[in-house]
């Protein structure tokens, strides 16, 4: 027979997983910008693509999803594997860090973290490579090991305080630590969304604040004074030494917001293009979009974290590792990981939103739908993307909408502008 306890905690698994993503899909709804975006109209990709650039895309777009979830399967098998107390070698090792356990779970948590960056290297190495031969990447592999190298180097840093915190709420509240670790949670991605743009962006790239007398610069406050819109600082960034791709971003909040333009962009957009981007870039400072994202965050985070309390609980007791130590920290890595993964669903849906409307805001505010076209025709092509995949992958893992559904958005408001009686 099932064990009753046993039975109870498969329940309690449960409920948390399906209430955790009831409350991320009811936070998308609530909050999903407000303005509603352009239905996108009907337009076949052979319209603005041709049929060898289209193959293109698929094929390399095909090519990195494949490599993306041998990176998850990878890395899943280790969080497994150690959550069910294998090997007995590493869980003994765990179990000796218990000795001090604060400081034995921030040593476990580094070490967790530089493994899954292990796990992960040869599907990574492959998308670097695939990234090269099809154009896309400038970056050597040297450079790009180096990129990696920092990137574990700061992973591990913020694996090991997230696992002695993790250990120290757990000691200190038991079973109810989930709910200060949902402040602790807020109050650092909060912290986390304001310094990394200072902190830690520089670290990987060089940020130049446009110059006072650039014509970008002018460009891009003239909008910002026409849109109503506080740009805060305008930066170039050297995205060339990595990547052809044309890109740019917002970033960060209060004193460290702002409008990130690639090097690419500046040198190879006219000015109907870069005024496009930038409109694009000013509908996501104009509608707080930053700050959404941390709401969201704030809002799934308490039941994200009871689902990792509960399966980190069933499995130590299935595994008998003590749950107030050091060995428990991989069951409760691996609670996190299944959170993260599935409420990164509902998070790319919510993202999708923000996308279309800050396209809508841009076609509104520069009357040029003709420039947003073109402008997604070259971010394709300059990311060998797939301009209509499978709607299924977009739905999973996708943070924007298709290429596809970005130019009929833009052909709909053309035709909408053009049936408009004029005044």
């Amino acid at each position: 027979m099932t064990n009753p306890s046993g039975r109870r905690r498969v329940v309690r698994v449960g409920t948390a997983a399906v209430a955790m993503v009831l409350v991320a899909e009811a936070a998308v709804w609530l909050l999903r910008p407000r303005e509603r975006p352009i239905e996108p109209a009907p337009v076949s990709e052979g319209q603005y693509f041709t049929q060898a650039q289209i193959d293109r895309g698929r094929t390399y777009g095909d090519g990195q999803l494949w490599l993306f979830l041998a990176v998850l399967g990878a890395q899943g098998a280790v969080l497994v594997t150690l959550a069910l107390g294998r090997p007995a070698a590493v869980r003994r090792g765990l179990e000796r860090l218990g000795a001090r356990p604060v400081l034995g779970a921030a040593a476990a948590g580094a070490g967790l973290s530089v493994a899954l960056g292990v796990a992960a290297l040869p599907a990574s190495i492959a998308a670097h490579q695939r990234a090269v031969d099809y154009g896309i990447s400038t970056q050597s592999f040297g450079s790009w090991l180096a990129d990696v190298g920092k990137s574990a180097a700061i992973g591990a840093a913020l694996s090991a305080a997230g696992g002695a915190l993790l250990i120290a709420l757990v000691r200190r509240f038991s079973r109810r630590w989930w709910l200060p670790g949902t402040v602790a949670v807020g109050a650092i991605a909060v912290v986390f969304v304001w310094l990394a743009p200072v902190v830690l962006a520089p670290l990987f790239n060089k940020f130049t604040p446009l110059p006072a007398g650039s014509k970008a610069r002018a460009q891009v406050l003239r909008l910002a004074r026409h849109a109503g819109v506080d740009v805060g600082q305008v930066y170039r960034v050297n995205a060339s030494r990595r990547v052809r791709s044309l890109n740019a971003y917002v970033d960060g909040i209060g004193s460290t917001r702002r409008v990130v333009l690639y090097d690419n962009l500046l040198r190879r957009t006219n000015r109907p293009e870069l005024r496009s981007i930038v409109a694009h870039e000013l509908g996501h400072v104009k509608h707080d979009d930053v700050p959404r994202g941390l709401a969201f965050l704030i809002l799934v985070t308490p039941l994200g974290l009871l689902f990792t309390s509960e399966l980190g609980r069933a499995l130590v007791w299935r595994t008998g590792v003590n749950p107030r130590g050091p060995a428990a920290l991989p069951a409760y890595m691996l609670g996190l990981a299944i959170a993260a993964l599935v409420l990164g669903v509902p998070g790319n849906q919510l993202s999708r939103h923000v996308e279309a409307s800050a396209d809508t805001f841009a076609l509104r505010l520069t009357h040029d739908p003709k420039a947003l076209i073109q402008v997604q025709r070259r971010l394709a092509l300059s990311s060998v993307a797939n301009p209509d995949p499978p709607g299924i992958v977009t739905a999973l893992i996708g943070t924007h909408p298709s290429t596809i559904d970005r130019i009929g958005a833009a052909v709909a408001y053309e035709r909408e502008t053009a049936t408009a009686p004029s005044h």
